[in-house]
């Protein structure tokens, strides 16, 4: 059975762009592979966290996973932190990857033209290693990800291909899985960059947001100039945008929706989309409030789920230390 595994940082509130890029599209492999999701909270603390806040957002991370679908009967749900293997795995990777290879990843080459390099982390620059040590350690065969860390997946593969071809066959080769709709969902306020929770509040959605909130917001989103619904992504980015948000909230396709809205311009499709995104989130927040409240539910879900997955790491880590003669 293939093993499908894949991940959100807890470095803030989820937003839509989480749910409709990732989330919502995790649950439909259970019980058709072998499913692990986890939380890297290691990955997280590249920036500045406040302890008490990442503490509180894993928890929160832990419990949308399991509003959104995700069983934990069914799948093995972890906390990154808790499975040491995968920062074992990460130092012994950082020695069949290049100082030249991490330089080019494209969030550590922004944030270094931006700030110079030199003030950099050295866990922005390595991260991409520990990634990849996350998804070897399982075997992953499948990862579902936003088109924006298919770099870090081919990475993934580089360390392992070269690892295989020097101790014979070690590492599964992961795949990158990318939703056709709503792989990389835009901000409001910019469709040119990807939505993101550290960014201005009016260019994101957060999955916990208000019903009020979420109708100024959708209202002030930026469009196009032609007042037509039409899906362009090219030339026309914003409205293509909110037509890709109102398909994963409405499980329908980008013909259909342009269809039901021909002849009717902006403000009627965005009080339309904006209606349907609060209804969607008033469900699912109704169900993460009740998981978030029972956290000792959520801390045998952590404990039972990280120990499944150490049993694995643990045994796929002994296999590499022995090839490279490690004891």
């Amino acid at each position: 059975m293939k093993t499908v595994f894949s991940g959100l940082k807890p470095s803030g509130d989820m937003t839509i762009g989480n749910y409709l890029g990732a989330m919502k599209n995790w649950p439909y492999q259970q019980g058709l592979a072998r499913t692990i999701f986890f939380v890297p909270n290691a990955h997280a603390i590249t920036v500045r966290q406040d302890p008490t806040e990442l503490k509180k957002r894993t928890y929160d991370l832990v419990a949308w996973l399991i509003t959104v679908g995700l069983d934990p009967k069914k799948s093995i749900i972890l906390v990154q932190s808790k499975v040491p293997a995968h920062a074992e795995l990460c130092w012994i990777l950082d020695n069949y990857v290049t100082m030249g290879e991490l330089s080019r990843m494209t969030e550590y080459k922004d944030k270094s033209q931006k700030l110079g390099p030199e003030g950099q982390l050295v866990g922005l620059f390595n991260y991409p290693v520990l990634m990849a040590a996350d998804i070897l350690l399982y075997d992953a065969n499948e990862v579902p990800v936003g088109e924006d860390q298919r770099q870090h997946l081919e990475l993934a593969r580089t360390i392992a291909e070269r690892f295989n071809r020097l101790y014979g066959n070690t590492f599964v080769l992961p795949k990158a899985t990318i939703p056709k709709t709503g792989a990389r969902i835009m901000g409001l306020d910019d469709p040119t960059k990807k939505m993101s929770k550290s960014d201005h509040p009016d260019s994101f959605i957060m999955l916990a947001e208000t019903a009020d909130s979420i109708r100024k917001k959708i209202k002030r989103a930026v469009t196009d100039s032609d007042n037509r619904i039409i899906y362009d992504k090219k030339g026309k980015p914003a409205v293509s945008n909110l037509i890709e948000i109102y398909a994963g909230f409405s499980d329908e396709t980008i013909s259909v929706i342009e269809k039901r809205f021909v002849g009717k311009g902006y403000g009627e499709f965005k009080a339309e989309l904006a209606e349907l995104v609060v209804e969607k989130l008033s469900q699912l927040q109704a169900e993460f409030y009740k998981i978030r409240d029972n956290e000792a539910m959520l801390d045998k879900v952590i404990d039972s789920g990280s120990a499944k997955a150490a049993e694995i790491a643990n045994e796929k880590l002994r296999e590499v230390k022995e090839k490279i003669g490690l004891l």
